[in-house]
């Protein structure tokens, strides 16, 4: 890498360690507001309706944290994802096929692992929930439990969980939503395209401004939003395309979409994220839930534990074995299936996929504990491979912290 892709992954590395912390911090606290004396209070703020009615936005907090707040999760997601086609890893075909590969196979194999303890039952329509790779989760903990591994594989598994996020954003916009009105649909390609004018025709002042993206794009962003909300479309989806929407490469060489994730990045990991956690991982242990023996928590369980290492290091080992493509001399493969095995950390998609996949609660609650006790295990089952790994080497500095 560059010294300026260096310093780039470099801080969002650190970013992400942080924002990963926050995350958890949050999710504990909902969990144990969940089941404490402090619970009908909990699940109350969880229900309340705000919002106007006229709008058709009237909705529950929860509902506002899933839909509205981690739209700003995903903008983030999406700002990532164009950097890294316009100028970073995925711009080269040759650093690109085998963590992108890797990522289609850690998708499809989880996919697959759940089907088989769910098949022809309605619970089988949550086969995505298992794919997803939490990449604030997944870096921070690898941060924490092996913070001298190759920067060669810290790259591996950020290219890879950028890819995972853009295979389950894909999967929500075509398998999970039904009953798409066009004429919203069509009415925000208005705010859409003032959006994608502004961006271009005036990046340079936009970056250098600090009021002129809250006071010009946030007000068409929103409208956008809304438009997608009512459309049927899932509103998060909506950050995804507005991201896509800013230039990475502006006018007098200004890079917006840096600068952009670099100034609302903390919005994201701060505040709307946290919050979607803490009301996600409320669940009351005891309650409507039929963890940890139902084909639902099974099925997801393995699929994060199981799927999502053998997903990604079956692919890479078929890739290299019959292709002419390589992995760094650094990375070993036992280092591989560890970073395979992080990978099962899923947390914000497949909370977000397990609210589109039932409506049932018991349902909802037995996916929700599945996915938060699969996650830690996965960590468990990485730190078997990581982590010894680390203290081999006691001496090989990582650049990225």
């Amino acid at each position: 890498m560059s010294k300026r892709e260096a310093a780039r992954v470099s801080r969002l590395l650190r970013a992400e360690v942080v924002g990963g912390v926050i995350v958890m911090i949050a999710a504990l606290l909902g969990f144990i507001a969940a089941n404490s004396p402090l619970a009908e209070g909990y699940f109350a703020l969880r229900e309340t309706k705000i919002g106007p009615e006229t709008l058709g936005l009237h909705i529950s907090v929860g509902h506002w944290a899933s839909d509205g707040l981690l739209a700003i999760f995903f903008f983030m997601v999406g700002l990532e994802l164009k950097r890294e086609f316009v100028s970073g890893a995925l711009s080269k075909f040759s650093t690109a096929i085998v963590p992108v590969a890797a990522a289609f196979g850690g998708v499809a194999i989880p996919a697959l692992a759940y089907i088989a303890f769910t098949a022809g039952t309605p619970a089988a329509h949550g086969w995505a929930i298992p794919t997803a790779t939490d990449i604030a989760f997944a870096v921070a903990v690898l941060g924490l439990i092996a913070p001298r591994i190759p920067p060669a594989l810290r790259m591996f598994l950020l290219t890879l969980a950028v890819v995972d996020d853009l295979i389950a954003i894909s999967i929500i916009a075509i398998f999970y939503t039904e009953n798409i009105q066009f004429l919203p649909l069509a009415l925000a390609l208005i705010p859409l395209a003032l959006y994608a004018f502004i961006a271009h025709r005036f990046s340079a002042r936009l970056a250098r401004s600090t009021w002129g993206p809250w006071l010009i794009l946030l007000p068409l962003g929103i409208v956008a939003w809304a438009l997608f909300y009512s459309s049927g479309i899932h509103a998060t989806i909506a950050g995804v395309v507005l991201a896509f929407l800013v230039p990475v490469n502006g006018r007098q060489g200004t890079q917006l979409a840096e600068t952009f994730e670099h100034r609302f990045r903390p919005l994201s990991t701060g505040i709307a994220v946290p919050i979607f956690a803490f009301f996600a991982a409320g669940v009351a242990v005891g309650g409507a839930s039929r963890f940890p023996f139902d084909p639902i928590a099974i099925g997801i369980m393995v699929g994060l534990v199981i799927g999502k290492p053998i997903g990604i290091a079956l692919v890479t080992w078929i890739l290299t074995r019959f292709t002419r493509a390589e992995l760094d001399s650094a990375v070993s493969w036992r280092e591989l299936i560890g970073v395979g095995a992080l990978a099962g950390v899923g947390f914000t998609v497949s909370l977000l996929v397990t609210d589109l996949s039932f409506s049932d609660p018991g349902d909802a609650d037995t996916a929700r504990l599945a996915v938060m006790v699969g996650s830690v295990i996965a960590v468990g089952v990485s730190a078997l491979f990581l982590v010894r790994k680390a203290r081999a080497h006691p001496t090989r500095a990582s650049r990225e912290f």
